[in-house]
């Protein structure tokens, strides 16, 4: 892991599991044979889980030599404190204009023009984000077992479909549900009780999934079966007081979890 990448999950607090110590890693071959059996559906987190948002790095770098990686990575850090704030202000934007918001704030701070030009190529960056290599492999085989899955996502439904389609995932998806339903961001419970609603299942039959450590804790504070995507060693959990029901390496590791 790089350095820019360890400040950048230092600053946005989306850290996605942890190895290494006590809390975190029960192997899938440990849990409980059976534990998972009554999950008849799946809601996962799109950014940083399914899609890789780092994924505009290359173009950050081209557009802005030298520059390329830290302008990635203030810019999501933007795009998640600002969904945070506007939360708690209350004053709701959706996440394609947020998204606009922490870029342009991002290059401010940079010091960087940012032309009508580049902000187009960098904004439309975020509909064909490259998802990360376990994730199409992992829901082709969940929707095998016959698994409900489903999208939950910050994300405005438009910018979702778009990756979705550009990823080549959308047909092994149900459904994909954003946060636009309800007006504010995770980590609200009102987001997390999306999900059973939608996907007509009770709290139990619903597994969520995130690569991200906030996430997980407010998913598990809002009641559900809540699985971490454990992509790197290095990453520890937050201390908010809530656990994941399990811990897995990538997605390709849900389908043999929930056979039991």
């Amino acid at each position: 892991m790089s350095n820019d990448r360890r400040e950048f999950m230092k600053l946005a607090g989306a850290t996605a599991a942890a190895a290494g110590v006590v809390w975190a890693a029960t192997p899938v071959a440990a849990q409980v044979a059976g534990q998972f059996k009554a999950i008849r559906a799946l809601a996962f987190d799109a950014y940083g889980t399914l899609f890789d948002v780092f994924s505009v790095t290359a173009l950050c770098e081209q557009l802005y030599p030298g520059k390329g990686n830290q302008l990635a990575q203030i810019w999501r850090t933007k795009q998640l404190q600002y969904s945070l704030m506007r939360s708690l202000m209350g004053r709701h934007r959706d996440f394609w204009v947020l998204t606009e918001d922490g870029l342009v704030w991002a290059t401010k701070n940079l010091q960087l023009d940012l032309t009508a030009d580049k902000k187009k190529q960098l904004m439309e960056a975020y509909l064909s984000l490259a998802a990360f290599p376990d994730v199409k492999p992992g829901l082709e085989a969940l929707k095998k077992q016959g698994i409900k899955l489903a999208i939950l996502s910050n994300g405005e439904p438009k910018m979702l479909e778009a990756a979705a389609k550009s990823a080549g995932i959308r047909d092994v998806l149900d459904d994909i549900i954003s946060v636009e339903e309800v007006k504010i961001f995770k980590v609200s419970p009102r987001v997390y009780n999306l999900a059973p609603e939608r996907m007509k299942v009770t709290n139990p039959e619903l597994g969520f999934i995130s690569a991200n450590s906030w996430d997980i804790n407010g998913a598990a504070s809002a009641g559900l079966n809540a699985f971490w995507i454990q992509r790197s060693a290095a990453e520890v959990p937050e201390e908010l007081g809530f656990q994941a029901s399990a811990i897995v390496k990538a997605i390709t590791d849900l389908a043999p979890l929930l056979r039991g």
